[in-house]
């Protein structure tokens, strides 16, 4: 995010990828691509029992993933190896999750494959534009903003009834299978409108399916006493912001809201707030320790939680300062992760307190 800042305000061009591109791609394909992998490559081997990738073969792919950060700024290094290397990533996880998941009992954690299969497909789209052989970057980019929309969706279903009913007591989050196919269902809308038919009536419909079922689910979940646990009322925001974001985007199809600020709504904000969130849960609990972030970690929380509302709604405000709106904002999102590094990077780096496997 700090790299993009600077090349962002002195209009330095990037290789292969061209500035904007860059930033759109990087955030997805990199950013929320190694989460995704970290997840579910921690995710997998305790809902199976079966071991994922460790030591030697971790370290190659975690490699592969930093190879391809590295290669669109290396003077003279020929697009089709910068191509190579990135596409190479997401189908390479698929495949060493694969195993874990066809052998396991449960069938329904086996949706992830074709997850990263199409994730894969949103990737080549951007990069075919790239290598100027179509103009398919958009479409990717979409593509990619709404599977990791879906992924979210999925797994916030898993573990926010199971996260508010642990900390919150007498809490029942209610379970409803309309609800749940009626968010899967327009997010499958959404996808294909948005690619195969950009009717603004349709997309405006799809998009209001996501943003009812989306806040029907947070209806059913919710309790007072949440906002008073860090830990779990920011993962409540980074929901608000999907549905604020899909509510934007049925504005913007009638030329009502800017696209760019809508979409922040769902990168910035849902995306990156829910992400920061999981994971400042997740590295907890997953090193034995007490559900309970450091005090500055959970002011972040709210510093983030601004950043995006500056990102999004400030130059709507003001628009006179859209730069200032942009620097603000994401020296301000970058610095509540550079929190994250400094505080947690000790306990990701020692073994878990209570002697069990991480």
């Amino acid at each position: 995010m700090l790299l993009w800042l600077g090349l962002w305000q002195t209009a330095t061009p990037v290789h292969y990828y061209g500035n904007i591109g860059w930033h759109s791609h990087e955030m997805l394909f990199g950013f929320v691509s190694a989460i995704i992998a970290g997840f579910l490559l921690t995710a997998v081997r305790n809902w199976t029992g079966i071991d994922t990738l460790t030591h030697t073969p971790l370290a190659m792919l975690a490699l592969l993933w930093l190879l391809a950060r590295i290669a669109p700024f290396v003077p003279s290094m020929p697009a089709s190896v910068i191509a190579l290397l990135d596409l190479s990533f997401l189908p390479l996880l698929a495949l060493t999750l694969y195993r874990p998941l066809i052998e396991a009992e449960n069938r329904i954690n086996r949706i992830f494959l074709p997850l990263l299969a199409a994730m894969s497909l949103a990737n080549l789209l951007v990069h075919l534009e790239s290598l100027g052989m179509t103009q398919t970057g958009r479409q990717g980019i979409n593509l990619m903003i709404s599977l990791v929309v879906l992924l979210m969706v999925m797994v916030s279903g898993r573990v926010m009834p199971f996260f508010t009913e642990k900390a919150v007591n007498r809490s029942t989050p209610h379970f409803s299978t309309r609800r749940e196919r009626l968010g899967f269902i327009s997010i499958g809308l959404w996808i294909t409108f948005e690619l195969l038919l950009p009717i603004p009536w349709l997309m405006a419909l799809a998009a209001l399916g996501i943003v009812a079922s989306q806040a029907w689910r947070l209806w059913d979940w919710h309790h007072p006493h949440v906002w008073r646990i860090p830990i779990l009322w920011v993962l409540y925001t980074g929901l608000i912001w999907l549905i604020v974001g899909y509510l934007l985007k049925s504005l913007v199809v009638f030329g009502l809201f800017p696209d760019n600020l809508a979409t922040h709504a769902l990168t910035s904000g849902a995306i990156g707030i829910l992400t920061f969130g999981m994971m400042a849960r997740v590295s907890l609990g997953h090193t034995g320790r007490e559900i309970t972030p450091p005090r500055l970690i959970a002011l972040s929380f709210i510093l983030l939680n601004s950043t995006v509302l500056a990102r999004v709604f400030g130059p709507v405000i003001y628009s006179e300062s859209y730069s200032y709106w942009i620097m603000l904002s994401g020296t301000g999102w970058a610095f509540c992760y550079l929190l994250f590094v400094v505080y947690y990077i000790k306990l990701l780096n020692t073994p878990r307190i209570d002697g069990r496997r991480g």
